[in-house]
């Protein structure tokens, strides 16, 4: 009882009842969250009962969800000309009982981006994503979008990431997406692409490194270099050293380098140790398709661990992903073969 006169649970009746310097809220997908005023902190769980809530339906008529510049969800009743914090659908909340898990992950292969991001509220979070337009990078960016944030599509083809923006938006009109060019086989691309998103002037939280292409044939960059090499890796690289100050006056911030388990079955050295940069880049003679790619993803991951070395004490932190084996993406789509791999493994893999 000593504690709970301490934390002022005692002087209210009803289990539901807030107790004194706490407010309820909500996310702007719905889920309820508690602020205490007095301890300046934010939880999930009732302060009395520990039950989790979301509220159920939609906004009565006439009422508009918005988001002020901090962040905050607010809500304005046309009818009436008012506006308020107080979300009008509180009075219509269910408890939400999650299966606790047992001996499974809580996330598996069968979890969702949107899954993942339920109940988070990314309002202020900028984002930028390489080859948001299709596969992985298009489900991230609008679940990433449709959680608040306001998310840069940074693709090879402007048509392509234009398209991809509007069907992010049929799905919340007051999504904040937006389409930028940016042509990772052309480190000149890459620099046009990081002045243009500077002059925004506005942060960078979160930079995805998505974009790779996979089996293509042998050829050259305009800079000289084996395209897979380039896009996959060197590309990314450029970017985000032009974006790292950015990063650290958004801090926290992170970057996010999309790998494969495929860096396993490659190597970068020669007989001796030491790096061999002609594995980097080969000539036509000595290319395969496949050593390329895993070539490049070993680089993506050997980059994210010594940038977060570097960058983690600064506030920024690098991590790199495995996204899963045979995800049906339009990744196969440079050989008929790999597409052929790609449609028969489909019933058995991941899809988008």
């Amino acid at each position: 009882m000593a504690a709970l006169k301490y934390a002022g649970l005692e002087d209210t009746d009803s289990e539901e009842e807030l107790p004194p310097g706490w407010e309820e809220r909500t996310t702007k997908d719905g889920w309820v969250y508690y602020a205490n005023h007095l301890e300046e902190k934010t939880q999930w769980e009732h302060p009395k009962s520990g039950k989790r809530k979301r509220v159920a339906g939609g906004l009565p008529y006439g009422w508009e969800q918005e988001t002020d510049e901090n962040g905050q969800v607010y809500f304005v009743d046309h009818i009436n000309k008012r506006t308020t914090y107080l979300d009008p659908r509180l009075a219509f909340t269910v408890e939400d009982n999650p299966v606790k898990p047992t001996t499974r992950q809580k996330y598996d292969g069968n979890s969702t981006a949107m899954e993942i991001l339920q109940g988070r509220d990314l309002s202020g979070k900028v984002v930028i994503i390489t080859g948001a337009n299709s596969g992985i990078g298009f489900e991230t960016a609008k679940s990433l979008a449709l959680h608040g944030a306001y998310v840069i599509l940074a693709c090879r083809n402007t048509s392509r990431g234009n398209d991809a923006v509007q069907r992010i938006l049929v799905e919340w009109h007051k999504a904040k997406v937006e389409a930028m060019t940016l042509d990772l086989a052309s480190l000149q691309s890459v620099q046009r692409f990081a002045e243009a998103f500077k002059s925004k002037n506005v942060p960078l939280h979160i930079l995805i490194c998505n974009a790779a292409v996979f089996g293509a044939p042998w050829c050259l960059t305009e800079d000289g270099l084996e395209s897979t090499f380039q896009v996959n890796h060197l590309g990314h690289f450029y970017l985000v050293q032009l974006l790292e100050d950015v990063l650290r006056q958004s801090s926290p911030a992170r970057v996010v380098m999309v790998s494969s388990e495929s860096h396993r079955f490659t190597e970068i050295k020669d007989s001796s140790g030491k790096l061999d940069f002609s594995l980097l880049s080969p000539s036509k003679k000595e290319y395969w398709a496949m050593l390329a790619y895993n070539r490049s993803k070993l680089c993506n991951i050997l980059f994210s661990n010594e940038l977060n070395r570097r960058l983690s004490p600064h506030g920024v932190t690098s991590n790199s992903v495995h996204p899963g084996n045979m995800i049906y993406s339009s990744i196969h789509r440079n050989w008929w073969v790999y597409t052929l791999l790609f449609t028969l493994a489909r019933p058995f893999t991941k899809s988008m």
